[in-house]
């Protein structure tokens, strides 16, 4: 599945790469239009291409960062007030916080690391209702939702704040290789 980052939906305050495969947060809120799909409250974005069914699989580079998210989101999330991340509100997304790993459910889950992942593969299989979540780096399985999915899905980013010049570093959305899942999508 190829998956790019939604300007028309992006929060104010990231800047999206022109290829639309990389997101961080900039240095000060920009100038958009207030257009009812946007993400105002925290600055997140989901990816362009939603499915409505089929499995789907990507690879996200978060590097060394210290603070992010990643998934799944519900293309009917609410995008203008404060909502739980957790898969009753249409997000099953895993993150990174004050260095523990967690599994955005209510309540969290903790994610113990034997090895800290530079990339994180994401599986979905929608009729299965499964979101699973992968180390690349070390090949380990992370986290698996398992839920009933209605609605069109779309992948989900949020890189995170940034303190001074600590996780700046943008998200990325890599190329994946036919054999580690590319060939999944029908």
């Amino acid at each position: 599945m190829s998956v790019t980052l939604d300007p028309d939906t992006a929060h104010p305050d990231l800047v999206l790469s022109e290829d639309r495969k990389r997101v961080r947060q900039g240095d000060k809120r920009q100038h958009l239009p207030d257009n009812p799909e946007r993400f105002v409250t925290f600055p997140e974005v989901p990816g362009a291409e939603g499915f409505t069914g089929g499995r789907r699989y990507w690879e996200v580079e978060v590097g060394d960062k210290s603070d992010w998210d990643l998934g799944v989101c519900r293309e009917s999330v609410s995008r203008k007030g404060q909502d739980t991340f957790s898969p009753g509100n249409g997000y099953w997304v895993v993150g990174l916080k004050g260095g523990e790993y967690e599994a955005l459910n209510s309540p969290a889950t903790p994610l113990p690391m034997s090895v800290r992942p530079s990339r994180v593969g994401i599986f979905v299989d929608y009729e299965a209702g499964e979101v699973s979540f992968y180390n690349v780096t070390d090949r380990s399985h992370l986290f698996t939702f398992t839920d009933t999915f209605s609605g069109k899905l779309h992948p989900y980013f949020y890189p995170g704040l940034h303190a001074g010049d600590t996780n700046a570093a943008p998200l990325i959305i890599c190329p994946v290789p036919a054999q580690a899942g590319g060939n999944l999508s029908p």
